[in-house]
């Protein structure tokens, strides 16, 4: 996953089927105004419990925006890139399942796609569960994104996962302690909002001994 050998910025061609740049105008309270927005795709998150042996499971990959902010941050700019003072390993996350919502499907069978393609457990859509509807990128993009929850069993897996294509995806099974640190206090994680956000939200509701 950290075997990157080579790493440079280029122009974002206009057709990118991801992301498309533009400027909105508004006018509010009398004032006209101007926001930079970026259009992407609406997207699913999946809260996975392994009941069989009381794990929950994650994914764990290279996000090229998350290698770039960090090295941004830190020098202020990302011009010729020292692989060996910023190894790649740095950019690597921990995450919820989760995929784009870019098929003529419900978005509950998208979700169930993802499970088994990065993580290979194959589920019904009957035990995939909404849990919340909300906007992510508020400042930027404001896309959808819906998370929900599914209970699976070592039965129910049915591949090793890793996405698909050349998606490079290694499943993680976290022991509960494990999860319960990288939501405490003080915690630093490379992980998204909504992956915090959904472990709070197993730990409060669905969690051996919550108060649903």
């Amino acid at each position: 996953m950290e075997n990157v050998s080579k790493i440079w910025l280029g122009p974002l061609p206009q057709d990118s089927p991801y992301v498309k740049p533009f400027r909105l105008y508004y006018v509010q309270n009398g004032v006209e105004k101007n926001w930079d927005l970026l259009k992407v795709h609406d997207s699913v998150a999946i809260i996975l419990y392994n009941t069989s042996r009381q794990k929950l499971v994650l994914v764990r990959q290279f996000r090229p925006a998350v290698y770039h902010g960090i090295i941004s941050s830190a020098r202020g700019t990302f011009d010729e890139v020292d692989l060996k003072e910023f190894p790649p390993a740095i950019g690597v996350t921990l995450e919820l399942c989760a995929g784009i919502v870019d098929k003529n499907k419900s978005w509950v069978e998208i979700a169930r796609e993802e499970v088994v393609e990065e993580c290979g457990y194959d589920v019904p859509v009957e035990r995939i569960e909404e849990v919340m509807v909300y906007r992510s990128g508020v400042g930027s993009s404001g896309a959808k994104q819906t998370m929900y929850y599914c209970e699976v069993t070592d039965a129910d897996k049915a591949t090793g996962g890793g996405g698909v294509d050349d998606e490079i995806i290694e499943v993680v099974e976290l022991s509960l302690e494990e999860a319960k640190r990288m939501i405490q206090q003080g915690a630093v994680n490379n992980s998204p909002p909504s992956c915090l956000m959904g472990l709070m939200w197993f730990f409060a509701n669905r969690a051996p001994g919550a108060k649903a």
